[in-house]
């Protein structure tokens, strides 16, 4: 008995050393998953994109601004001369922060008279919103306080206002910063994403391995009318999941849906077609559905992770957030969250559309290329 289970063992890592492919995945994973959480995830954001409007343009003002800066929550890439041009540049998510200095604001500090600073905050993360919601109410105290200093300095003891610098913060499109709000959009792309790439390139892989590829290539039915008949019920599929998930997501957590759908299922259809050529492409490379399974999270993995979904992009490094901008999923989640969440259309998305179009032809043609190949 102990000799055959010694031989049952044995033959177990024989076979395992043999398939070097599924040994490497095994010892790699846990590996990427450390890196990749240990390296890029930070719930602390710093150096939030801001739009600044200062009405007032005082040395009053630009110390408030300069203090901004140096908490390092706050990197002030925009000054802009209207209110409506912050509401833009928060709707677009280029700006994560908007600061509005009055144009009365160092009169008013002059005549020791309270007062008001507006903070708009991209409250649609709460993780980014609650950074820049505390670092923006600690920095008006530390200026309360200090004008307060300067004045019973300069008046010898008069009583200067308790809080002479009132920071009003507003939270927008998610202002009770509830995390579901932000999190389930994002899930929804990641599950579309996962399920897409998974059954298609399953599918191949499964017909391959039965025989049933090499009659279809053999039949009348040209290449490129094999993929395509391939990839247009898998649209389907995909299309009835997002349509169900939705519908949960709305009835369980309360999603808003603020925008169009219309526009929301057509800006999918190119996040669709990516996902679905780039799970061809891992079918091409995958000898065995369960090596397809095993390439296939090497793509969930740095996509939940990096691509925004539970995460915000904003408190990565440099190096990460490039990563970021190369994966489909952090574009589809802007434009998910964006409809959904802020009802922006599409004169805010149409870049992202384009570089999912772009992403999306890439997949296709050389999924295509590779198919074709495998098979010659």
């Amino acid at each position: 008995m102990k000799s055959r289970l010694l031989g049952m063992i044995r033959k177990e890592f024989i076979q395992m050393w043999r398939d070097r492919f599924t040994l490497s995945m095994m010892l790699f994973m846990p590996m990427m998953i450390l890196g990749i959480i240990g390296w890029a995830i930070n719930t602390d954001v710093k150096h939030m994109p801001t739009a600044v409007f200062d009405q007032s343009k005082t040395p009053e003002s630009r110390d408030l601004l300069h203090a901004f800066t140096n908490s390092q929550y706050f990197n002030l890439n925009y000054h802009v001369d209207s209110y409506e041009r912050i509401t833009y540049l928060i709707d677009s998510g280029k700006a994560k922060v908007g600061i509005i200095f009055p144009p009365d604001y160092a009169r008013l500090l002059k005549q020791q008279r309270v007062t008001q600073v507006q903070v708009i905050v991209d409250a649609s993360d709460p993780l980014v919103a609650t950074s820049a919601i505390n670092a923006a109410n600690a920095l008006g105290q530390v200026g309360s306080m200090r004008i307060v200093s300067e004045t019973l300095q300069r008046s010898l003891g008069r009583a200067a206002p308790t809080t002479p610098l009132d920071v009003r913060v507003r939270a927008w499109y998610n202002p009770d910063l509830v995390s579901a709000i932000f999190i389930i959009p994002g899930l929804l792309g990641f599950i579309l994403m996962q399920t897409t790439i998974t059954i298609i390139a399953m599918v191949v892989v499964r017909e391959r391995e039965r025989g049933t590829l090499e009659a279809l290539i053999v039949s009348p039915l040209r290449r490129w009318e094999l993929m395509i008949g391939k990839i247009v019920p898998n649209v389907l599929v995909a299309y009835a999941q997002m349509t169900f998930a939705l519908i949960f997501g709305v009835w369980l957590f309360d999603i808003p849906i603020r925008g169009s759908l219309t526009l929301l299922y057509f800006l999918s259809l190119f996040f669709i077609m990516g996902t679905l050529g780039l799970g061809i492409l891992l079918s091409t490379i995958a000898r065995t559905q369960q090596q397809a399974m095993q390439l296939s999270y090497f793509i969930f993995i740095p996509s939940v992770y990096l691509s925004g979904v539970l995460f915000p992009v904003e408190g990565m490094p440099p190096m990460a957030k490039t990563i970021a901008y190369i994966i489909p999923l952090t574009y589809y989640v802007e434009i998910f969250r964006g409809i959904t969440l802020k009802g922006i259309g599409i004169s805010y998305l149409w870049t992202h559309m384009l570089v999912l179009a772009a992403i999306g032809v890439i997949l296709i043609t050389a999924s295509i290329l590779r198919f074709h190949k495998k098979l010659g």
